[in-house]
């Protein structure tokens, strides 16, 4: 019984020291999670941590002339579809547009009357209402007299177109191109089968030429009202107008607006004495060579000479054709040679002088125009396009060089600048004008 406790005793001091032996062991673990790892160099205090490379802006990733185009695409595609909605809109009101630029045009004209009379003390309504009777007066005496001109010759004028074209038989039978009576006779034998093959079409033109008719009435109708509002109260609509434009631009259209009247004054003015002078002419050249209805004719060559370059050649070969159907090949080219004559002392000195530089349009914007013009709205069109792209180069002239000012006077100025050293940039021979939309009332 002596050796028990003796045993118990030794494997309770086996079992401390195993107990001790762990707890080292648990020790030295904790420590070699704690420290770190030996071929890992520590971080030196002063070096940063790389910090990561920030992408491009995609915008600045595109080359740059890629970026203006695409700039500039999208804002030409905003303006191309306000130009078309404007177009539309035009188109589906065609008749008042038409009118109301007639009214402008017939404004223009008779603006200065209202004026002189407004100077002698006649009062604003009395003298709107007298210029405009004189001249609407002055217009339908016009029309009148060409109508009973053409009733009072239509007789004479068939018998000399028959004359002429049996004289054209004649001239052909006769002539080196070795036409045979057969073959004048299949040709006229041709065009009356043609005439009676489009007589519903030929019907349903003149069914249109009535509501064509009406138009007309309608439209003359609208311009004359328009004329008298205009001439009375031109300055109160010309300030309601500027009221609809942004306070912004409002100073730079208010300076464009008489600069555009006086230009497109100037046009009515110098093309209705540019026409005159045509129609006075070219009239009593084929007067006093004996072609028929001379006086109808020079009143067409008068109205289209407010078409360029377009009116001018289709009324000086209306003139030939009469003269060649009514009087033959001489007359037809001695009247060939008066229009020509004409014609080149107008485009050479009579435009030149009497327009001056108030309407400076290049020729071939004049012919882009009238085409455009008449394929818009035909001769309407083409009788507005001209004095439309007179105007627009005048208001864009004005209003580039108007920023062009503004930018100058915002600018700081340079150190030791005097007034005299910054001049504001104007307009070349372009002064203030006289007359303007304000001065309409």
């Amino acid at each position: 019984m002596s050796r028990v406790p003796g045993w118990l005793g030794r494997l309770g001091h086996g079992l401390t020291e195993m107990g001790d032996r762990l707890d080292e062991r648990r020790a030295e673990a904790e420590r070699e999670e704690e420290a770190p790892p030996p071929d890992e160099p520590e971080p030196l205090p002063d070096e940063a941590p790389p910090a990561a490379v920030p992408r491009p802006d995609p915008a600045q990733a595109v080359p740059w002339g890629m970026r203006v185009a695409a700039e500039a695409g999208w804002r030409l595609l905003v303006l191309a579809g306000t130009v078309w909605v404007l177009m539309r809109v035009i188109s589906a009101v065609q008749l008042v547009v038409l009118a109301f630029v007639a009214a402008l045009l017939i404004t223009a004209l008779l603006q200065p009357t209202v004026a002189w009379l407004r100077r002698y003390g006649v009062p604003r309504g009395l003298a709107t209402a007298l210029t405009a009777i004189l001249g609407f007066v002055v217009m339908g005496l016009i029309g009148w007299f060409v109508t009973w001109q053409v009733m009072e010759n239509i007789d004479n004028v068939s018998d000399q177109v028959q004359d002429g074209i049996d004289e054209l038989r004649n001239w052909l039978l006769n002539s080196p191109f070795h036409v045979t009576d057969k073959q004048i006779n299949d040709i006229a034998e041709n065009l009356r089968e043609a005439v009676g093959a489009n007589t519903d079409q030929i019907t349903s033109a003149g069914l249109e030429g009535v509501t064509v008719v009406v138009e007309a009435l309608t439209g003359i109708l609208l311009a004359a009202f328009s004329t008298l509002f205009l001439l009375y109260d031109g300055k109160r609509i010309w300030e309601w107008t500027l009221k609809l434009v942004p306070a912004a631009a409002r100073p730079g259209v208010a300076g464009a607006g008489p600069r555009a009247w006086r230009t497109l004054t100037a046009y009515v003015r110098g093309t209705v004495i540019v026409a005159l002078i045509d129609a006075i002419f070219i009239g009593l050249g084929i007067y006093f060579l004996g072609v028929p209805m001379a006086v109808p004719l020079a009143v067409f060559i008068f109205l289209f000479a407010f078409i360029p370059l377009v009116g001018a050649v289709v009324s000086g070969a209306l003139a030939v054709v009469v003269a060649l159907v009514t009087q033959g090949v001489f007359t037809a080219v001695m009247s060939l040679a008066v229009v020509l004559a004409v014609q080149q002392i107008e485009g050479h000195i009579l435009q030149p002088f009497i327009l001056g530089r108030a309407v400076r349009v290049h020729p071939l914007a004049v012919v882009l125009s009238v085409a455009a013009g008449g394929m818009i709205a035909g001769i309407g069109g083409a009788v507005v396009a001209v004095p439309l792209v007179a105007v627009t180069n005048t208001v864009v002239g004005y209003l580039r060089s108007y920023s062009q000012e503004q930018t100058l006077k915002q600018s700081p100025r340079p150190r030791g600048a005097t007034a005299a050293d910054i001049a504001p940039v104007t307009p070349a021979d372009d002064p203030a004008p006289e007359d303007g939309p304000a001065d309409l009332g």
